[in-house]
């Protein structure tokens, strides 16, 4: 099993940057691909960015494509979002996600372990 904890959420002002940290602990972290999704209030949850077990696979929502860079250091068990030119859609909770499938995935429901969320807030 593999327990996740999100950081670095927060306000931010439309066209800024934020990056989001995932850790994790437990089974070794290369073993899991990693997901980020976020859920946004009145809406499903939605894919946002995913990374397969060793780095050098990433997908993206077509929504962040441009924006968005996940990656990962597995040295250091985290999972990184590194978000820029946000826009006030962006506001959501996010969550970081981890799967034993062998490839990373744009579906939720592949994901086993689930982090508690970091809120993000972008103003206008």
């Amino acid at each position: 099993q593999v327990q996740l904890v999100e950081s670095g959420g927060g306000l931010v002002q439309a066209g800024g940057s934020l990056r989001l940290s995932c850790a994790a602990s437990g089974r070794t972290f290369s073993s899991y691909a990693m997901g980020w999704f976020r859920q946004a209030p009145g809406k499903e949850r939605e894919f946002v960015a995913t990374i397969n077990r060793s780095g050098s696979v990433t997908y993206y929502a077509d929504s962040v494509k441009g924006r968005f860079t996940i990656s990962r250091d597995n040295a250091k068990n985290t999972v990184y979002l590194q978000m820029s030119s946000l826009k006030p859609e962006d506001t959501a909770n996010y969550y970081c996600a981890a799967t034993t499938r062998p490839l990373p995935s744009r579906q939720a429901m592949d994901y086993n372990y689930w982090g508690q969320g970091t809120q993000v807030a972008v103003s206008s």
